[in-house]
Formats: structure tokens, C-alpha cells, sequence
């Protein structure tokens, strides 16, 4: 559980690191998009990338195995 959880946070770091490094425009045009949604909207696309993350990790534990 513990190593999946390091797994996890490690692969979300270096996917970050990456968007930072590599397109650190964009990433600004990202972060004023997300300012220009309200609070709800926000809200709402969080719980979206969660769900969308929880699927991901149900196939991975489910399908790969």
C-alpha cells in the first residue's frame, strides 16, 4: 500500500516537473484559464481529475493487475 501511495506521488511530480520544464508558457496560459473559472467550476473540474484518476488507478489494479 505504501509503495503504491510513493509510486503514486512520485509519478505525479515528475509529471508536473515535466509540464514546468518543458512548456512553462503554457503552463502560465493554464493557471490564468483556471483563475477566470469560478469557485463551483473549479470545483467541479477537480472532482472530474479525481474521478478520472480513480478510474486509472481501478483499470491499472483491475485489467494490468
Amino acid at each position: 500500500m505504501m509503495r503504491d501511495l510513493l509510486l503514486g506521488l512520485g509519478l505525479v511530480a515528475v509529471i508536473e516537473g515535466l509540464v514546468l520544464a518543458l512548456a512553462p508558457l503554457r503552463f502560465e496560459d493554464i493557471l490564468k484559464a483556471l483563475g477566470a473559472l469560478n469557485r463551483d467550476q473549479r470545483r467541479m473540474l477537480g472532482v472530474a481529475i479525481v474521478a478520472f484518476g480513480v478510474g486509472l488507478v481501478w483499470i491499472a489494479k483491475n485489467v494490468f493487475g
